[in-house]
Formats: structure tokens, C-alpha cells, sequence
């Protein structure tokens, strides 16, 4: 230790090595720095950041030892060889490449131990390499014991900056592992310098020194810092260019650079996109991949198509932009590839006119269809057929089988009208099972008619009805353009009228608009769409009607009568519309409101009066009619047996036995069942038997004619003969009369409701004081009428 420092001190010009330090300082965090970077990077750009390591670090360390060697004054004038010198520098090169190599990617926990080895032979081989270069009347003695110490401790302290890099973190990892290489070489060549001996050989021509040896170091020093730090910022530069270059490339826009109209540089999403190379793209007009790009004129914004290079069309969105690149101005093409929101708004599109099930087209497609068919009929004056097609029982097939058969189905009918109906033709699907036809450029009506037998036979051969439970039809309605009409508004409305008389003519048909035919149907649908809005709009009233006790003259309850406010038309009977609100099934909603009513307003009278109220027939499809009823009773809190429901024999026809099993139900909640219009059905006897009627009504048809028949009469008289027969009360309803009074009371009969009685009025309280004023003006009439009953009994 003692000689290395006298080495030092008395041999060695202490201002080079203090420069020989740095530069060996410079060129170890350089090189660290560089090894840091090859750690972040992939395996294939990892060797080439090794390598610039290996090039600043073995740079550093013959730069270290030759300045240190022209700091050496050892008593002789001495040079040195050029092939010996460049090969010492090649040697600390390639060592420091084989010791970084195997210390940053060996495999074995202790590979910074052999990168450290090989970096102290390596340094030690560049060393004597480097003393072989001396030239001079001198020979150069090593004294071995002394050389193996110096790679002894080299390896030790190269080993612990490789093992400082490794497993330290931040700056402590640049720092610590840099010096600690920097003792190591500087320990190795002044504890090698210490033992050299110089032996003098006279005989030995001496080369001329051209530059003096510190003027030597300095350029030494500033030639090995210069390519250290230029080696380091290329090696950055290049890190920042790849990386700015790979950012380019990640981005998911093609990128055009442009420099006086012409392509410069473009990045891999572009290439990828249009299949050019970027060969083949530099010095080119944008105009050749560009559409619109004419004379390399460049726009803010613009939507355009790419030219692929196997001739295909891309659309794409050009957005320009300008920037400072390589130095001069330039312009940047953002090209981002439309595709797929092309399809999309494609998708979107078809989505927004079509059905999502069938495929075909909705109505709004349907209506835009039909005023360009117009448009184009009116210009060449022809003709044009609009068909409306409602599906026959497709309701009962997608209650009883659910909506996934229903579905099928739609989607069978759609594809049997698009195989019967010509290229030319507009299949579309309104809504649920209502679809349409535009037929247009054909002869009317014989195109029409002849694909309506398309229509009719296409569903008829593939859905038996007989066979397949599933199997549905089809009606049809046509309206030809001009004479049913001159607009899409005018020959839909009638299309849909004409299909309202093919269902109701026995469904399975095609009809064509009848202006004349078409009259009372329309007149009907009218009925119909007023109805359904009825109850919103406060159409619908309810009038009460008393029945009054034969006997005592007192009024007994009433009868809910509906009553309808049509607008433009006045009071309409109910002969008007109940019939076609059956047919409708708006029927089922209002029954259930005048039940409501009904029920309120009794629930409010003093007297426990019964409150009458008749039920559809329609109403008695409802699975849940019985618990329609007593949910409205609880409502209100009328009692159930102030409740009288009114039903007629037409009740029975459809589902006789299920029917029955609703009555019964609602007589065991204690609501009284009353026959209407007894006498005109087919059946009443059965039902009589078969149900426990409370009341029976006889039919005001055979009240209005007992006057001046006496057949009716006799009818009359055997129906209350009936009734009291079977313990069940009888109303002779229709006495309009002070005749057909008595004659009913004259017959037994309990009850009696009519005109001459009281009218439907809507506030059945006032009535109750005007039948007390009628009991008192006709007391003597009721007593009589009461007595001669009395006695025609006992006969």
C-alpha cells in the first residue's frame, strides 16, 4: 500500500490524474446510465444499449490508464507504439461488452460475481497491452505477485458495482455502482504501476516525441470525454427519436407528413391501412392514396376515401394540422379509418328503418316508400296498390304458445310475402301482426288481385289451420291510387277499411276499397276509435232507471245505464255503439267503469236500494271477471247483495261451462244473478235449471205488443208463472203504459221498470221524492191492481 501512494505521489503528475479520474468517472455513469436504459427496453433493442454501454466504459477505461501512463515520469523518455495503443483500446471494448453481457443477463444469482471477473481481466489485459505500447531505451518489468493483487481486487470491486446496480434503487444505484468501477480500474493500474520496474537498455533507438506528454493527456482527455458523451447523447438522442417514432406508430390515426405537397414520412397505422409502403409513399402526391386531396391542396377537415394499395376504397377522415418537422414546415395528415363507424351508422340506419325482428321494412320506411311511389306514379301517370294484411288468430297463437312462437311465426309470414311479391315490391311490418305491400309499375286491379291469390294460397299451403294449432291466415284490404285515393295518408286509410270488411266478412279474404261498401265499415271504425278515447275524455256517463215493487208502489233499486255523449252526434243509444264495443273488446273496459260508478253512487244512497248492472258477454271471457267484481265491491263497501248483475243468454254461447263456473263463483260472494231479456234466447229453460237465478226480466219486446196480443200476453204470463214456479222473482221491464201496468200487475208480476215508471236519469236521488209523488196521485189504482191479483190468485 505504502509504494502504490509513493508510486503516486513521486511518480505521477497529480493534475492528470485528477483528469484521468474524471474521465474515468464520466465514462462509468455514462456507461451505468446506458445499462439502466438497457434494462428497460426489450430483449431485441437490449444488446445494442449493452453495447453502447461496453463503448463508453471501455472508452473510459483506456482513456483512464493512458492518461495515467503520461502522468508516469519513471526517469525515462519513452513513446508509444500506435498498433499496441489501438489495440488496448479494442481490448477494453470487447472486455467491458463480455463483463456487462454476462452481468446484466446471466441467469445465476451470482452472474455480477463472473461480470465482475471478466471486467478485471479484461482491464488488466488492456493494461499490459497498453505498457507493451511503451517505446524507449528501456524494458518494462512486472512483478507478478503484485499483478494478480491488482486483478484480485479489481474483480472484488468491478463485482460490487455490478452487484451496487443490481439490487440498489434511484440515483444511490448510478452513483455507488460508478465509483466503485472507478476503484476498481484506478486500484488495478496504479498497484500494477507501483510494480513495474523501468531497466534501462541504451542500445535501443528512442522515436522523436512529437507533443509533449501533458499536452498528450489533454487531447487524450478531450477526444476520450467527447466520444463518452457523444456516444451517450446519440444513444439518447436515438432513445428519444425510436420513442417518439414509437409513439407515432402506436397511435390508432394514420399519420401523413407533408412537405411542399408532397409525402415526407408516414407512420406504420397508415401503411397498415392503405398497404403502401413507406418506400412508396416519400416524394409522392397525397393525391395518389387521397380522394379529394387534388394538386396536394390541404384542408382543415375533410371526409374522403383512401385508395388501398390493391385498389380498394377506405372512408377516412382527414384532419390537418401544422407543425416544425426535420427543421422545416410541415404539414400532418391525421387519417383516421371510418370504417367500422360507417358501419355503424349503416347498422343505426337499417335499425331505425327496418324491423329488428323481420327484417323488413317499419313504418317509417314504409311511409317514405310510399310518397316516392306516388311521386313517381303521378309523373308517369300510372297506377299503384296498397295492401294492409292483418294476421287472423295470432293473438290466441301468441297467448297460448308465448311470444317466442309468436315471433316465429312473424318471421315465417314475412318470409312467404317477400318470396310471393315481385323484386320491385315494398314488403314492410307496421307493428305487432299488422303488415303492408306497395306494388307499384303494374297494371291495376289484375296485379293487385293477382297477388293477393299469391298472398291467400302462400299461407293457406304452409299453415294448416286444421292440423297445426300454430297455423294462423291473413285478410287483406287494397286501395288503388288514383281512384281510392290521391294521397299515402288517403290509400292507407282506405287500404285499412277495406281490411276491416275482409275480416269481418269471415276473415281469410281479400277485398278491394268500396267507396259505397266501405261507407258503414268506416262509420264503424269511427265508433270504435271515438269509444276507446270515450272514458279519458268524459264521454261516458251513467243513468240510473228505478224499479219499482208492483205491491207497495216503492222503488226497490236501480238499473246503471251507460250513456255516451258523442260529440258532433249527440246522446247516442246505447243500440248505437254496444254492439260494436263488443266487437272491439272496448266493451271490457267500459263495463268495468260503469260497474265502478254503479257501485259508488249506491254505496252513497240512505236507503239500501239494489243497483242493477249488465255484463257482456265479452266481459265473461276475463279469467279474472270474479275478481274483478269483488275487488270494486271492497272499493266502494257496497254490500254484495245490493249488487245485480245483468246477463243474457248469448253469455252461454262461447264457453258455456266456464261461464257457469264464473256465476257460481260471484253467487257465492252473495252478488244476485239476474236473466235479461228472458224469452228471446234458445236456451232459457236449460239455463234456468243449471243456474240459480234470483231474477228473470222479461224482454220489453213482449211488453211493448201486450196491448193488442194476446199471445204475448199468454208469454208474458207463463214467464212469471215460471218464475214463481222456481221461487224467483220477475221484472216485466219496457212498461211505457198505464195499460201494460196493469196487465202485468194483473199477471203477478213483483217488479216493474219502464218509462211510464221513471226515466234513466243521472241523479237517482231526486227520484225517490217523484215516485213518492206518482205512489201518491195512483195509490187507489196500485190497491185495486193489487186486489184483483189477489183474487185472480185464489181463483
Amino acid at each position: 500500500m505504502f509504494s502504490v501512494v509513493t508510486c503516486i505521489r513521486d511518480n505521477h503528475d497529480w493534475r492528470l490524474i485528477v483528469a484521468a479520474v474524471i474521465v474515468c468517472l464520466i465514462g462509468n455513469l455514462a456507461s451505468m446510465l446506458l445499462l439502466f436504459r438497457a434494462q428497460e427496453c426489450d430483449p431485441g433493442q437490449q444488446r445494442n444499449w449493452i453495447m453502447a454501454s461496453a463503448f463508453a466504459c471501455g472508452v473510459g477505461i483506456w482513456a483512464t490508464h493512458f492518461i495515467s501512463m503520461l502522468a508516469y515520469d519513471g526517469g525515462f523518455a519513452i513513446t508509444y507504439g500506435l498498433g499496441l495503443t489501438s489495440l488496448s483500446v479494442v481490448l477494453a471494448i470487447c472486455a467491458s461488452w463480455l463483463a456487462i453481457l454476462v452481468a446484466s443477463e446471466g441467469t445465476s444469482e451470482y452472474s455480477f460475481a463472473a461480470g465482475g471477473i471478466l471486467m478485471a481481466f479484461g482491464i488488466g489485459a488492456m493494461h499490459l497491452t497498453g505498457m507493451q505500447a511503451i517505446e524507449g531505451q528501456v524494458d518494462v518489468l512486472h512483478d507478478l505477485p503484485a499483478t494478480l493483487v491488482a486483478l484480485f481486487i479489481g474483480a472484488v470491486l468491478a463485482s460490487m458495482a455490478f452487484l451496487s446496480f443490481k439490487t440498489l434503487k434511484g440515483a444511490r444505484r448510478l452513483l455507488v455502482s460508478a465509483t466503485a468501477m472507478v476503484i476498481a480500474i484506478a486500484a488495478m493500474h496504479f498497484i500494477s504501476m507501483s510494480s513495474i520496474s523501468l531497466v534501462p537498455h541504451p542500445e535501443r533507438i528512442l522515436t522523436a516525441t512529437v507533443l509533449e506528454p501533458k499536452t498528450l493527456a489533454a487531447i487524450v482527455m478531450a477526444v476520450s470525454t467527447g466520444l463518452i458523451l457523444v456516444a451517450l447523447g446519440a444513444v439518447f438522442l436515438e432513445s428519444h427519436l425510436t420513442d417518439l417514432r414509437g409513439l407515432a406508430n402506436a397511435s390508432m390515426e394514420g399519420l401523413l407528413i407533408l412537405r411542399e405537397g408532397k409525402i415526407v414520412d408516414a407512420n406504420e397505422r397508415f401503411q397498415d391501412m392503405s398497404g403502401w409502403k413507406l418506400t412508396d409513399l416519400i416524394g409522392s402526391d397525397p393525391a395518389a392514396v387521397l380522394i379529394s386531396m387534388d394538386d396536394g391542396v390541404v384542408v382543415s377537415h375533410l371526409e374522403t376515401m383512401l385508395t388501398t394499395r390493391d385498389e380498394n376504397e377506405l372512408p377516412v377522415e382527414i384532419m390537418a394540422r401544422r407543425m416544425i418537422y426535420r427543421g422545416r414546415h410541415c404539414e400532418v395528415l391525421v387519417v383516421r379509418d371510418l370504417t367500422e363507424r360507417k358501419r355503424a351508422e349503416r347498422m343505426i340506419e337499417h335499425l331505425a328503418q327496418h324491423d329488428v325482428l323481420t327484417g323488413l321494412p317499419n313504418r317509417s320506411l314504409f311511409d317514405t316508400r310510399i310518397r316516392h311511389a306516388l311521386q313517381l306514379a303521378q309523373r308517369k301517370r300510372g297506377q299503384l296498390a296498397v295492401f294492409c294484411l292483418d294476421l287472423d288468430r295470432f293473438k290466441a297463437v301468441n297467448d297460448i304458445f308465448g311470444h317466442a312462437e309468436g315471433d316465429r311465426i312473424l318471421c315465417k309470414v314475412s318470409a312467404i310475402l317477400q318470396r310471393v311479391a315481385d323484386e320491385g315490391d315494398t314488403v314492410a311490418r307496421l307493428g305487432g301482426d299488422e303488415f303492408a305491400i306497395i306494388q307499384a309499375g303494374k297494371q291495376q286491379p289484375d296485379a293487385a288481385r293477382k297477388l293477393a291469390d299469391l298472398i291467400l294460397d302462400g299461407l293457406a299451403a304452409e299453415m294448416d289451420i286444421a292440423r297445426d294449432p300454430t297455423a294462423v291466415g291473413v285478410s287483406v284490404g287494397i286501395a288503388i291510387y288514383p281512384q281510392d285515393g290521391q294521397t299515402a295518408e288517403e290509400l292507407s286509410d282506405n287500404a285499412d277499411t277495406a281490411l276491416y270488411r275482409a275480416k269481418h266478412a269471415g276473415r281469410g279474404k281479400a277485398c278491394f276499397f268500396d267507396a259505397e261498401m266501405d261507407e258503414a265499415v268506416r262509420a264503424r271504425r269511427q265508433i270504435e276509435t271515438e269509444l276507446r278515447h270515450a272514458i279519458t275524455r268524459n264521454q261516458i256517463s251513467v243513468n240510473y232507471q228505478p224499479i219499482l215493487d208492483s205491491r207497495t208502489g216503492s222503488i226497490t233499486g236501480y238499473e246503471a245505464l251507460m250513456r255516451w255523449n258523442r260529440p258532433g252526434h249527440g246522446m247516442s243509444d246505447p243500440e248505437v255503439f254496444i254492439g260494436i264495443a263488443e266487437e272491439s273488446g272496448v266493451i271490457v273496459q267500459l263495463g268495468e267503469w260503469v260497474l265502478r260508478q254503479a257501485c259508488t253512487e249506491a254505496a252513497r244512497w240512505p236507503q239500501p236500494l239494489s243497483i242493477a248492472v249488465n255484463v257482456s258477454p265479452v266481459q265473461f271471457m276475463l279469467p279474472n271477471l270474479c275478481e274483478r267484481i269483488a275487488a270494486i265491491l271492497e272499493h266502494t263497501g257496497l254490500a254484495p247483495q245490493r249488487l245485480e248483475l245483468e246477463i243474457t243468454e248469448a253469455a252461454f254461447v262461447r264457453d258455456r261451462k266456464n261461464v257457469i263456473a264464473t256465476l257460481m263463483r260471484l253467487h257465492g260472494l252473495g252478488v244476485r244473478i239476474v236473466m235479461d231479456d228472458f224469452g228471446t234466447g234458445f236456451s232459457s229453460l236449460s239455463n234456468l235449471r243449471a243456474l240459480p237465478f234470483d231474477k228473470i226480466k222479461v224482454d220489453r219486446s213482449f211488453t211493448g205488443i201486450l196491448e193488442h196480443d194476446a199471445a204475448a200476453r199468454s208469454i208474458v204470463r207463463a214467464i212469471i208463472g215460471l218464475g214463481h214456479s222456481l221461487g224467483i222473482q220477475v221484472v216485466t221491464e219496457g212498461v211505457e203504459t198505464e195499460l201494460q201496468r196493469q196487465i202485468v200487475i194483473e199477471e203477478g208480476c213483483e217488479q216493474l221498470q219502464g218509462l211510464l215508471l221513471g226515466k234513466p236519469d243521472i241523479e237517482p236521488s231526486v227520484k225517490l221524492a217523484a215516485r213518492e209523488n206518482f205512489l201518491a196521485a195512483h195509490g187507489d189504482e196500485l190497491e185495486r191492481g193489487r186486489t184483483a191479483a189477489a183474487i185472480s190468485a185464489a181463483e
